[in-house]
């Protein structure tokens, strides 16, 4: 081995032909092969205000069942759910991702290139284009991109992670301009849905007209403990489980019809972190890799 190369070794640096191996996302990703997203971000972004509703822990098989029996007729008049991959297996990962631009893609997946990306982070090392129709953000979160182009970007936390009330719980809540929790909106709350939406219903009211808003709203009321959903029950169940989403649906009603009103309409991300098991294969709840947790609904649409 030269000592060219020994020292570009020991400066970090990688021999041409593996540089060159490495280089290969980044070719699919400017090849112009990729699928075009079904929505034009571009468009979106500076015109629209954007929500982006996470349902805690759903499940995909529990989303589908409500769904195909007409329990959830808010969500399902804005169209199916599509079965994606979770970014991650519980909330902290799985929001890391999704606040980079990573959201659940789809089940059939078999390559970077075959996500359907609405957001594109610049500084990641994906190409230096764009795919058409997606947004292009600066920053290492979405947020901070919308920021730099105008938005005011919110935050309603539910699960700990975005409680503020430990280091841990202030890490997601410091990715926006302004981050609301308070105990109401906590997992054992029952109301804890209605609650949120009064808080963002009264939020909207005195808000500025002509300023966008990139709204983050962390449901969690599907997340444990949800048994409370259904009387006379004590422990979670998938029974419970779809249960909380019934209740969910019917407030996000209330959350989409005051925002029609009030703000003219909005872009609406709708998904899952990840989902749960209830004993499947000798598992409990989330955390770990089961096909449960790692199988997420997904739909976006417009109000």
């Amino acid at each position: 081995m030269s000592n060219e190369i020994k020292d570009s070794q020991a400066l970090g640096e990688r021999p041409a032909k593996e540089n060159a191996a490495n280089e290969v996302p980044v070719r699919l990703f400017a090849s112009g092969k990729r699928k075009k997203p079904s929505v034009d971000m571009n468009k979106v972004v500076g015109t629209l205000d954007i929500l982006f509703i996470c349902l805690d822990t759903l499940r995909y098989d529990v989303a589908v069942k409500e769904e195909t029996d007409g329990k959830t007729p808010v969500l399902n008049r804005y169209g199916k759910w599509e079965k994606r991959q979770a970014p991650g297996n519980f909330t902290y990962p799985s929001h890391h991702a999704m606040f980079a631009g990573f959201l659940p893609c789809s089940f059939e997946a078999k390559s970077l290139a075959d996500r359907e990306l609405l957001f594109f982070p610049k500084s990641i090392g994906l190409g230096k284009n764009a795919p058409e129709g997606v947004y292009a953000f600066s920053g290492s979160t979405i947020m901070e991109g919308l920021e730099k182009d105008g938005y005011e970007t919110w935050c309603v936390g539910g699960v700990s992670f975005f409680d503020k009330r430990s280091d841990l719980g202030r890490v997601f809540p410091s990715f926006f301009q302004k981050s609301y929790w308070n105990p109401s909106f906590g997992c054992p709350v029952k109301e804890s849905t209605k609650n949120q939406v009064d808080f963002i219903l009264k939020r909207i009211s005195s808000a500025e007209p002509d300023k966008k808003i990139f709204l983050y709203l962390n449901v969690d009321a599907i997340h444990y403990p949800n048994n409370f959903y259904l009387d006379g029950v004590s422990f979670d169940s998938v029974e419970s489980h779809g249960a909380a989403l019934r209740y969910v649906d019917g407030e996000l009603g209330r959350l989409f019809a005051q925002w029609k009103e009030k703000r003219d309409g909005a872009f609406v991300i709708c998904c899952s972190d990840h989902g749960t098991c209830y004993g499947e294969d000798g598992c409990q709840f989330h955390g770990i890799n089961h096909p449960v947790v790692n199988t997420v609904p997904y739909k976006h649409f417009f109000l």
